[in-house]
């Protein structure tokens, strides 16, 4: 797991992820702040939706370490916590595509604005790797398999 930087309203957001091994995304959520608060809230809608993991990679932020801590007091079996820079790539690497695609938008002028075109490209993203599975979507191209999911 790990935060990005996107600006909206003027002002820097954070942008949770989660990635698995093998790069899917398990979750992602938009905060206006960096702060135990909104770790935890992104670890427990992310462990409510994917159940609870067995590890959890992270860079030296304190903030996800405290949260993950608090997370950890409360379970009877604690998941091991790992907090390497370079482990952590994969998740640096999939931020690649979000970010390439913000960039040219030069910010967002709400945050909800930022909340909902972010959900989107996330949404457009877990279909190109593959995690979305639409039904009779073999011959689709990504946007016909997005229509037929966002309708």
């Amino acid at each position: 797991m790990d935060e990005t930087y996107i600006k909206g309203g003027g002002q820097w957001k954070y942008l949770y992820r989660a990635v698995d091994k093998q790069g899917g995304t398990i979750d992602f959520l938009l905060t206006a702040r960096r702060d135990v608060t909104a770790a935890t809230r992104f670890f427990q809608k992310a462990m409510k939706q994917n159940g609870g993991p067995e590890k959890v990679t992270m860079d030296k932020s304190g903030s996800n370490k405290a949260a993950i801590d608090a997370i950890n007091e409360g379970r009877d079996v604690p998941f091991q916590v790992r907090q390497v820079k370079y482990l952590n790539n994969i998740v640096e690497q999939d931020h690649r595509s979000v970010k390439r695609i913000t960039k040219r938008m030069m910010g967002f002028k709400s945050f909800r604005a930022a909340g909902a075109v972010l959900a989107g490209i996330e949404l457009m993203h877990m279909i190109h790797k593959g995690q979305m599975s639409v039904t009779g979507a073999k011959d689709q191209s990504f946007a016909e398999k997005f229509y037929s999911l966002a309708a």
